[in-house]
């Protein structure tokens, strides 16, 4: 199975998430060859591309080609490797010594040194930033001075950051834990140039990074092209000349224009062209497990929606829903009935278990029991938001609901709320406007069960849209956070998810394999396991 079902521990438990169409897309690149330019779907990201403010999808897929952190995750197995670090050594798992390598630059020129890392998570941690990373970088000792729960900061840089010299530097966690330099790798941890300091407009209008790809333009809502960066000093250098990103506002657009040769990459195929895709494509349609769950948030923070005893509520919607018959139906293979609140590509050693159990099985008569004993659904009737312009959502949202009302025997009991974009809805769910549940779909942003349950249910954790909350919850994580027995870590963080799972603090859908296609013009197309095409290898024939 691809990802990182069979890594070990360091490898994989990171004890842990991210559309106007043009013609003549597969022509962009003037030729083939190791010049040619590939054209990809894409959606606008919710927001500039600060990497510590960075969490959705379509803005982690830039970062991905323009950035490279401490760590770097194998696109094949999802092992966290070197990549700028020379060495990450401690003795404690508290306090770290972090060594840079040299001959790393941006591509402004300016070199990439210790104050280049400081710099950027000082930035990304700081309350004034109003960075949405900004929590993964808790556990360094003083971000509660820089970023306190309540009132002003009393600091502007964590005391547990030092810069010891221009290619070292110290950290200082805040607790134990064992496996936090395998987190680097996530691209709120990315160094960042002066420039980004000196003219900050300048640098959202045009973001310098130090991957293997630089931003070349960008027109909001048409398109974001990428050059490659011939003095890039990695490994992995680019195998093609550039990446045009292209907005489409409906993927079954996108679709066409990759059957019809307008455009060379779908990275994400509609439910309505699954039954056609293999007869499109052939081989070149790739259907393979990756590290994503699709989950309906709900809004505790609208009192309507967390009243004592609402716990059965929620756990009668999960059980009103026919995911077997959904995913058979909808998406023919390419998603899985879930079973907990991670995903298979952890596998057991990672923690991914049945921990869900009769909850996340169909059954319509507990449901209308469980549902009653709640105190029905807010309202009579709820709304369950998404965004309409991507992912095939109006189809599993509509069959959500009729599982919903069919089992309740009431067909108002469920709606659908579409939201016209991609940006638009994530601008709403994050500023906690959500009129009843929503969905809510998580990318892993690095292979360890700590992903799944921190950033997405940790009290005021950066991806918590819902305002969940529990108190023994967030004690187990810490516990599990600071344990340096791996079987111990994880079977504290499943005691974690039983508590997500009793308070039913979100329901689990599916999991969903990654899924693309892309055109006989270019060759070596991979998806890594967080489902993210890996844009530098391939090559345009």
């Amino acid at each position: 199975m691809r990802g990182a079902t069979h890594a070990k521990w360091a490898a994989v438990a990171v004890a842990v998430a991210l559309t106007a169409t043009a013609c003549g897309g597969g022509g962009d690149g003037g030729g083939g060859g190791a010049d040619g330019v590939v054209s990809s779907s894409w959606g606008d990201p919710q927001n500039p591309l600060e990497p510590a403010n960075t969490n959705e999808v379509q803005g982690g897929k830039v970062l991905s080609m323009i950035f490279r952190g401490l760590k770097q995750y194998d696109p094949k197995t999802g092992a966290a490797t070197d990549m700028l670090a020379e060495k990450i050594e401690t003795t404690d798992s508290t306090n770290f010594t972090i060594t840079v390598k040299d001959g790393w630059t941006f591509s402004n020129g300016e070199a990439v040194t210790a104050n280049s890392f400081v710099d950027a998570w000082n930035y990304g941690a700081h309350l004034k930033n109003n960075q949405k990373n900004s929590s993964f970088f808790a556990q360094i000792e003083g971000y509660e001075q820089v970023h306190p729960a309540k009132g002003e900061p009393t600091a502007e840089t964590m005391s547990g950051l030092k810069v010891v010299d221009p290619k070292t530097f110290t950290v200082k966690l805040n607790q134990v834990f064992s496996t936090w330099p395998d987190t680097l790798g996530y691209a709120a941890f990315s160094p960042l140039p002066k420039a980004f300091f000196d003219d900050h407009a300048a640098w959202l209008n045009q973001p310098i990074g130090n991957g293997p790809y630089t931003v070349d333009t960008y027109a909001k809502g048409s398109q974001m092209e990428l050059k490659r960066w011939d003095g890039y000093p990695g490994d992995d250098k680019a195998q093609n000349g550039g990446v045009t990103l292209k907005v489409y506002t409906d993927n079954n657009t996108a679709y066409t224009d990759l059957t019809a040769g307008n455009l060379d990459l779908v990275d994400d195929v509609p439910a309505s062209q699954l039954k056609n895709v293999q007869a499109d494509l052939g081989d070149r349609y790739i259907n393979e497990p990756a590290g994503i769950i699709q989950t309906l948030g709900f809004p505790f923070y609208d009192p309507a929606w967390n009243k004592p005893g609402q716990e059965k509520l929620r756990q009668g919607l999960s059980m009103a829903i026919n995911r077997q018959q959904i995913t058979d139906t909808i998406f023919q293979k390419t998603r899985t009935p879930a079973v907990d609140w991670t995903s298979p590509v952890l596998g057991e050693e990672g923690g991914f278990k049945d921990i869900c159990g009769e909850f996340c099985k169909y059954n319509a008569a507990e449901a209308k029991k469980l549902v009653a004993e709640g105190g029905g659904i807010p309202g009579g009737t709820m709304k369950i938001s998404y965004n309409a312009d991507t992912g095939s959502h109006k189809e599993w949202v509509d069959a959500v609901c009729n599982s919903i009302n069919n089992a309740l025997g009431n067909n108002r009991a469920c709606v659908g709320n579409p939201i016209g974009t991609f940006a638009d809805y994530r601008s709403q769910v994050s500023t906690q406007k959500m009129p009843g549940p929503f969905r809510a779909g998580w990318q892993m942003d690095y292979p360890l069960i700590q992903n799944f349950l921190q950033p997405l249910y940790y009290t005021n954790a950066s991806s918590n849209d819902g305002k969940y909350s529990d108190p023994e919850f967030d004690k187990l994580v810490d516990q599990a956070n600071a344990e340096s027995d791996i079987g111990k870590a994880v079977s504290t963080f499943q005691q974690a998810e039983e508590i997500l799972r009793d308070d039913m603090g979100a329901i689990p859908l599916w999991y969903q394999n990654g899924s693309a296609g892309y055109s006989d013009r270019v060759s070596n197309v991979l998806l890594n396991p967080f489902s993210v095409p890996v844009y530098d290898q391939i090559k345009v024939n």
